[in-house]
């Protein structure tokens, strides 16, 4: 999946300001101008559009899980590069936002993917286990879809 999509749509869902996500590449100690950020938030018909590293999104999820609950007092510098998979993205999303099993499975559901919690808790095993499963692109879209849908704050009509 298109990593600028993935941070669109974190992005629609959680009704996230560019400044908020400006803050949490901030405490993350990288370097983001504003007007860099607003070429990855473009659509890709617009000709400021500029592709989102693995590195920038990677370095946004880190960002966020600081932003929504706080430094972590255990968390040291790592300058070891890890792979950005669907289902490391799934496991940054669900602690930032601190979402418990059933909570996942409701999103995952308005998402319209249809997991048995075998299926549901085998995307969360550490990658070698023999529960692992890869989380697909699709997979990754319906639960970014179902995450919108979950934080849909509607027009309140009076």
């Amino acid at each position: 999946m298109n990593t600028n999509d993935i941070l669109y749509k974190i992005q629609k869902a959680l009704d996230l300001s560019a400044e908020e996500i400006g803050k949490a590449y901030e405490l993350e100690s990288y370097e983001m101008d504003a007007a860099h950020l607003d070429t990855l938030l473009k659509k890709h018909q617009d000709k400021a559009f500029k592709v989102c590293s693995y590195e920038e999104l990677g370095v946004f999820l880190d960002g966020l899980v600081t932003l929504k609950r706080g430094p972590s007092p255990s968390k040291t510098n790592e300058d070891e590069a890890v792979e950005l998979t669907n289902n490391l993205i799934l496991k940054k999303l669900r602690i930032a936002l601190e979402l418990k099993e059933p909570e996942v499975e409701i999103i995952f559901g308005l998402g319209e993917a249809d997991l048995s919690k075998q299926e549901l808790k085998s995307l969360f095993r550490k990658e070698g286990h023999k529960n692992f499963k890869a989380c697909s692109d699709a997979l990754l879209i319906s639960f970014l879809d179902g995450l919108d849908e979950f934080y849909y704050v509607g027009e309140i009509e009076e």
